[in-house]
């Protein structure tokens, strides 16, 4: 069993948050616990056991007169039933979809929201990769998707909530509002909260992604769900893998996207070829997007090394510069990686046929293509 991270040996003002009923109990203290407003954005928001849970907490909060504005994809969400909506603007809260996948004009694939945000009375926020339906919770008899997001107390919730209200607002401005600060929590441990929305000019997570590679002296841990990097990406950890680094790269060994992960496979060889070490979670479904660089870098939230979540979605994340943190957070992250199968150019020769290549390699190019088709789809809508 993976350890969680003791929570009393990190800044209570940052806190990392596991899947499963870590996270569900935090977000539902959080709106139970807040007096004015709250912002929900969500990629996928499922009317089931945990989905009701987190919907009840919001209509309770709504009692207390909270302001509450919940945002979901149009995509990701678009099963969210009718009814429900009614009823919780019957509650007085306030509840639109992002990019609806039917308009009057147009079938829309592109520019989803992909970002998992949680941001109550400007002082408390969690932000990650996990979504709200039971299979990110688990069960008794069942282990949840593993993903990882962080809780942030304090001032750097405020910039946040403003940028989630302009969001939900469809005010101009937040195109291309960037919340610039470093937040510092103490004398090691500084916070920045980076988007990624190509389409409006911020690049913030990809960008730090190869930044930091590229500078790595020592070791490089990457969880990577659907791990189809661009070649920017590809060629930074190249470039560090020449340079001696250790590079670990957690993988889906189950996916929900099954073509995805064949498609990953189909890297396999190069990235083994650089020396890059595999390892395939199958405990249950990978959904984390997170990476600790030398011990003293890392980064937690939505956004995916593919062109998806470089080119075509809204992302958010959370870099964290801190010794402490990154170090207890590599600590689990070597737990996980024990529990791994370990993936060798001799293992994978032995279970890679003449056919599984040949699948690998067509699950590649129909990616690619898909990827290509969704993330231009935004910029010709936008255009016109």
């Amino acid at each position: 069993m993976i350890k969680t991270i003791d929570s009393s040996t990190v800044p209570k003002k940052l806190e990392l948050v596991h899947s499963g009923e870590d996270y569900f109990s935090r977000l539902e203290a959080i709106i139970q616990q807040a007096k004015f407003e709250i912002h929900l954005q969500m990629y996928l928001f499922e009317n089931d056991t945990t989905g009701k849970r987190i919907l009840t907490a919001l209509k309770e909060a709504a009692l207390r007169k909270v302001e509450i504005y919940v945002l979901l994809d149009g995509l990701g969400s678009l099963s969210f039933p009718a009814e429900v909506i009614k009823e919780l603007k019957y509650s007085g809260i306030h509840i639109r979809f992002f990019a609806p996948l039917f308009s009057t004009y147009t079938f829309y694939l592109g520019r989803r929201l992909h970002r998992k945000v949680l941001v109550a009375d400007a002082k408390v926020a969690l932000v990650g990769g996990i979504n709200i339906a039971d299979k990110y919770r688990g069960s008794v008899t069942k282990k949840p998707w593993l993903d990882y997001a962080v809780q942030i107390n304090g001032e750097i919730a405020k910039p946040l909530q403003q940028l989630c209200h302009d969001i939900y607002f469809k005010k101009r401005h937040f195109q291309n509002k960037k919340i610039k600060s470093a937040f510092q929590y103490q004398q090691d441990t500084s916070v920045r909260i980076l988007q990624n929305d190509w389409l409006k000019g911020k690049n913030e997570i990809c960008d730090s992604y190869i930044k930091s590679i590229r500078h790595a002296k020592k070791e490089i841990i990457i969880v990577g769900s659907y791990f189809l990097p661009g070649i920017r990406i590809i060629r930074a950890l190249k470039k560090a893998s020449k340079n001696k680094v250790t590079i670990k790269l957690i993988l889906s060994g189950k996916s929900d996207l099954p073509m995805t992960r064949r498609a990953t496979c189909f890297l396999y060889g190069k990235l083994l070829h650089y020396n890059i070490e595999l390892y395939e979670w199958n405990q249950s479904i990978l959904h984390g997007k997170a990476a600790v660089i030398d011990g003293k870098w890392s980064t937690i939230g939505s956004f995916n090394l593919n062109n998806l979540s470089s080119y075509g979605s809204l992302e958010m994340n959370v870099e964290i510069q801190s010794i402490s943190f990154s170090a207890r957070f590599q600590t689990h992250l070597n737990e996980v990686i024990e529990q791994c199968q370990n993936i060798t150019p001799e293992s994978l020769k032995t279970k890679t046929t003449v056919l599984m290549k040949f699948i690998y390699l067509v699950s590649y190019g129909i990616t690619r293509i898909v990827e290509l088709i969704v993330t231009y789809t935004p910029y010709k809508r936008f255009y016109n």
